[in-house]
C-alpha cells in the first residue's frame, strides 16, 4: 500500500497542529485556574512546616492559632518573624474594620503582619480624621463616583486648587495668592508645595460586602477620593453569591492597588515589589484549592 505523500504530510501537520492547540489550551487553563503562580514570593517552606505541625500559640496572648495570631498581629510560635518577608509600601495604608467581621477570616491581618510600618487597622467606628488631608487621602471602594487608579493624580490636583481658590475667595482677594498673616504661609498654586503633594495614604474597608454601607456612608469619610479596581478579578475562597466577581478580597484590594499605582502613577516597572503581599494569602488558597480537589475537610477547617 503506498501513500499519497503530500496528503499524508498535510494531515500529519494538521495533526500536529491540533495537538498544540490543545496543550496550549490547557496551559492557558491551568493559568486561568491558578492565577498567583507567577508571583514573586519569598519561600513558603516555613508555611508548608508549620501547616504540617499544625496549630502553635501565640507568643503574645497564648492563644491557638494557624500560622499567625489574628488579634496580636504576630505570627505563631512555630513560624519565626525573621522567616517571614517585610514588604516595603510607598504609601500609608488604614484598614476600616467593620466590628463584625470575623478575625480569623480577615486577609486585611496579612497586610499588617507583611508590612507593620505602612498599615493601621482600626476597628469601626474608630476612624482617624481625613478631612484636612482630604488632597493626599483616597478611599478604595467601588461607586458611580470612583476613578481609576491612573486618574488619582489629576484629581488631587483639582482638589487642592479648589481649596487654594476657596481661601482666596473667603479673602477677597482676586490673587491666586493670599495675604499672609503672622504665623501663617500664603496658598500659592505655583508654590513647589503644593505642586509636590501627590497621594499619602489609602485606605480600604475590611468587611462583608453586605456590610460595608454602614462604614462607607460615615460622614468622616464622605467627600474623599474614591477609587475603584474595575480590571481586576478575584480568586477568593470565601466570594459571597450573588456578587461581581470583581468584588476583591481586602488583602487582593491592597495588592492590586500598589501594583497599578506602580505602574500607572509613579510611572516605574513591576518587577515583583509588593507580591509578597500575597504570601500567605496565596499559600491558603493554594492549600483549600487541593484540599477541595482531594475532598480533605479537615485541611480547611484547620486554617479557617
Amino acid at each position: 500500500m503506498s501513500f499519497n505523500q503530500p496528503v499524508f504530510l498535510k494531515e500529519s501537520e494538521e495533526k500536529n497542529s491540533k495537538f498544540v492547540e490543545i496543550q496550549q489550551s490547557q496551559t492557558t487553563s491551568v493559568v486561568s485556574e491558578d492565577p498567583l503562580q507567577n508571583l514573586c514570593l519569598a519561600s513558603q517552606e516555613v508555611l508548608q512546616k508549620a501547616q504540617q505541625s499544625g496549630r502553635s500559640k501565640c507568643l503574645k496572648c497564648g492563644g491557638s492559632r494557624m500560622f499567625y495570631c489574628y488579634t496580636c498581629y504576630v505570627p505563631v510560635e512555630n513560624v519565626p518573624t525573621e522567616q517571614i518577608p517585610v514588604v516595603k509600601l510607598p504609601l500609608k495604608i488604614d484598614i476600616i474594620k467593620h466590628p463584625n467581621e470575623t478575625d480569623g477570616k480577615s486577609t486585611a491581618i496579612h497586610a499588617k503582619l507583611l508590612a507593620p510600618e505602612f498599615v493601621d487597622i482600626y476597628t469601626y467606628p474608630c476612624i482617624p480624621e481625613y478631612e484636612e488631608k482630604d488632597h493626599e487621602v483616597a478611599l478604595v471602594f467601588p461607586g458611580p463616583k470612583s476613578v481609576s487608579v491612573k486618574d488619582i493624580s489629576s484629581h488631587l490636583q483639582k482638589r487642592i486648587q479648589n481649596t487654594v481658590r476657596g481661601k482666596n475667595d473667603d479673602s477677597d482677594k482676586p490673587s491666586f495668592k493670599l495675604k499672609k498673616t503672622e504665623g501663617q504661609e500664603g496658598c500659592d498654586l505655583n508654590d513647589s508645595k503644593w505642586k509636590s503633594t501627590t497621594l499619602k495614604k489609602v485606605i480600604f474597608i475590611d468587611s462583608t460586602w453586605n456590610q460595608t454601607n454602614k462604614i462607607f456612608t460615615d460622614e468622616r469619610l464622605q467627600g474623599l477620593l474614591q477609587v475603584e479596581l474595575k480590571s481586576r478579578k478575584t480568586c477568593f475562597w470565601r466570594h459571597q453569591k450573588g456578587k461581581p466577581d470583581t468584588f476583591l478580597s481586602t488583602i487582593e484590594a491592597i495588592y492590586y492597588f500598589l501594583v497599578d499605582y506602580h505602574t500607572d502613577v509613579l510611572k516605574e516597572k513591576y518587577i515583583g515589589q509588593y507580591d509578597n503581599l500575597l504570601f500567605f494569602y496565596s499559600f491558603m488558597y493554594q492549600l483549600i484549592k487541593n484540599a477541595k480537589c482531594s475532598g480533605d475537610k479537615e485541611t480547611r477547617k484547620l486554617i479557617h
